[in-house]
């Protein structure tokens, strides 16, 4: 590994670092009855493919509270959910999965590459963690096998690669779950949906 992907990591994890105070981005239930409509998912158990998850991480329109800026992106890791807010107060939530233990990402970053069916190379630290990994240290191509899945957004902040990506995955079963190395996975079509959704420089907040 580079001096340069080193200081990356070694960025990453004091981001991770940063203490976040996790917001309330929906409102009360009290506050929105008799003003809004009841939170809609924008499929139901009955049109959705068959994805392995549960119906409360399929992708729901909600109201947000109006300090949340359209065009941003939440992430609430301990509660595995993906928030764009594409207009304001009003957003689409994805389930997510998430980081295990100390590999969870918190921090503040934007997206600074968007790649189609992106490839992969494990870090040393992920082959350490997980040996079977080293028969790709010289990188996997894109594909329907590549653990990347259909998309990636990569997260950068001050022109440095966090290392952490928003990306797809072959194991939709773990949304919903605290089981990546740090990055944040979701269903590959609902990462579709997403990267057709959002520009370069979208920033995106981690609690």
């Amino acid at each position: 590994m580079s001096a340069s992907v080193d200081r990356r990591l070694l960025l990453s994890a004091a981001l991770a670092a940063v203490p976040l105070a996790a917001p309330a981005l929906v409102p009360a239930p009290a506050a929105a009855e008799g003003r809004r409509p009841a939170a809609k998912p924008a499929v139901t158990p009955e049109t959705a493919p068959q994805w392995p998850i549960a119906p409360q991480f399929y992708p729901t329109k909600v109201w947000v509270r109006p300090e949340f800026t359209p065009g941003s992106i939440v992430v609430l890791s301990d509660q595995f959910f993906l928030y764009h807010i594409y207009a304001p107060r009003r957003a689409i939530r994805y389930g997510v999965a998430v980081g295990r233990g100390e590999l969870k990402f918190r921090g503040q970053a934007e997206v600074a590459r968007k790649v189609e069916w992106p490839s992969w190379r494990p870090t040393p630290e992920m082959i350490a963690r997980s040996p079977k990994y080293a028969r790709y240290a010289d990188g996997m191509p894109g594909g329907p096998r590549n653990p990347l899945g259909a998309r990636a957004l990569y997260l950068f902040q001050n022109g440095h690669d966090t290392a952490i990506r928003i990306h797809g995955t072959t194991e939709p079963a773990s949304i919903g779950h605290a089981v990546s190395n740090g990055c944040i996975r979701m269903v590959n079509d609902h990462v579709i949906a997403l990267y057709d959704s959002v520009e370069l420089g979208t920033p995106v907040t981690v609690f």
